[in-house]
């Protein structure tokens, strides 16, 4: 029983949630800057996020498998299914474990953070937490997963971004402020860097199962000016947005993680092995939770 635990926690991949949980934490302290933080609000986005990366996570160990997409060589954590620890009928369970707990909180969210509204909103959420386990499950399950078609970076964009920023200030605040489109875009552009680390290390096997990601088709060095680019504009949106918004030094707070991103980009262009990279796809991911905690706080201070 304690292996068989020991072996699910390996597929929930913990490790990711600091990642998805950026933008709910961004998000919430936009609306606490602006006096509309609501605690019931912040622990179900919390909850309902932790169990759609999860469901990710499994949908993802499970896809690999099933299309052959995961091989001996591949250089990333040891996935579950592909290795005999969890069956393919075990692991399908507890994707519909999932599912049905994101619905769960999901909708007890949505209960809480859309009280009172209209109904065209409360069904626009609904429609919302749909895509969002529908793209989870799709991103490498199914005849056409997008994951294998260089699609990934602009899921990761829009819901780990846009959607995850924006919805989380709107169950706040129930209000939208266009301005708000920077810090989610920031955080949708770090994300993606995250997921161009991931693809970066594992370009010569998804090359060889044919997972065609940005990396595999246009190349290791579109790859490194690519995670550049994603880096850069994100920092530059953040420093437009915080001088448009101006009242306070505090607001400049985040800035004390500027050195972990440049040491993240020169480990990108000298790391000499593929294995190398894992430390910095984990780095990049707590960097990011970091940055949104801080740039939040200066929102409030």
């Amino acid at each position: 029983m304690q292996r068989k635990t020991k072996i699910w926690l390996q597929a929930f991949r913990l490790r990711t949630l600091p990642l998805a949980l950026a933008n709910a934490v961004m998000g919430s302290m936009l609306a606490l800057g602006h006096g509309a933080f609501r605690w019931p609000v912040f622990v179900l986005t919390l909850l309902t996020i932790t169990f759609l990366q999860i469901l990710s996570n499994l949908a993802n160990d499970y896809g690999d498998a099933v299309s052959g997409k995961d091989t001996d060589r591949r250089v990333g954590p040891k996935r579950v299914t592909v290795s005999g620890m969890v069956s393919r009928t075990e692991m399908k369970r507890m994707i519909i474990v999932f599912v049905s707990l994101s619905v769960i909180s999901g909708s007890l969210l949505i209960y809480f953070g859309l009280a009172g509204l209209d109904w065209d909103k409360i069904l626009l959420f609904f429609g919302i937490g749909a895509a969002a386990i529908i793209a989870a499950i799709k991103y490498t399950v199914g005849r056409n997963p997008y994951g294998y078609k260089g699609f990934g970076d602009i899921f990761v964009f829009i819901f780990f971004g846009l959607v995850g920023v924006l919805g989380t200030y709107f169950l706040h605040t129930h209000w939208f402020e266009p301005r708000l489109l920077y810090p989610a875009a920031v955080i949708g552009l770090f994300s993606t860097g995250v997921l161009n680390i991931n693809n970066l290390r594992d370009i010569e096997t998804d090359k060889e199962t044919g997972k065609n990601t940005l990396a595999v088709q246009y190349g290791l060095r579109f790859a490194r000016r690519y995670h550049v680019l994603l880096i850069a504009v994100g920092w530059f949106l953040s420093v437009v947005f915080t001088f448009s918004s101006f009242y306070s030094g505090w607001q400049f707070i985040y800035l004390v993680t500027l050195p972990l991103f440049i040491r993240n980009i020169l480990r990108i262009f000298s790391h000499k092995s593929p294995e190398e990279l894992n430390n910095e796809l984990k780095n990049l991911a707590m960097t990011t939770f970091l940055f949104a905690s801080l740039f939040g706080i200066g929102m409030v201070l």
